[in-house]
């Protein structure tokens, strides 16, 4: 039984990872990346995921910001970028990375693997877990 990660070390673990300078900062990289990513999950995984979510990400990921079609990797960060004021490319690949990997580590390694089978090719590094011997498209 995997214990929901509390609100606190998830924030200071996404503020430590994205180097943030404000708790502010990084709280609004974990809500755009989740809402994001709560789009792209379906079924029984997402269910899966929330609760080991501190409750607040939980409602973000269970109440996504709907998504027409799955993002590649790339643009999912694009993506990210377009909804935080002031990002680049490149603040937004570090935006989702930090957020991602603290959930990889939430999630625990079997549900990561289902989750990335779920998921375009190239999430697995933006969850800082690449796929070893995985062919690139």
């Amino acid at each position: 039984m995997h214990m929901p990660m509390r609100w606190e070390p998830f924030l200071a673990a996404v503020r430590e990872r994205g180097e943030y300078s404000s708790p502010e900062e990084a709280e609004r990289a974990i809500r755009v990346v989740l809402a994001l990513l709560g789009a792209h999950l379906v079924g029984g995984e997402r269910a899966e995921l929330a609760p080991r979510l501190p409750e607040t990400c939980a409602l973000v990921l269970l109440n996504p910001l709907p998504a027409h079609e799955p993002l590649s990797a790339e643009r999912f960060v694009r993506a990210t970028g377009a909804w935080i004021d002031g990002a680049t490319d490149e603040t937004a690949q570090w935006d989702v990375g930090a957020v991602l990997s603290v959930v990889a580590d939430a999630a625990g390694e079997d549900l990561m693997n289902r989750l990335l089978l779920q998921l375009p090719p190239g999430y697995d590094l933006l969850f800082g877990r690449p796929r070893p011997g995985r062919p690139l498209e």
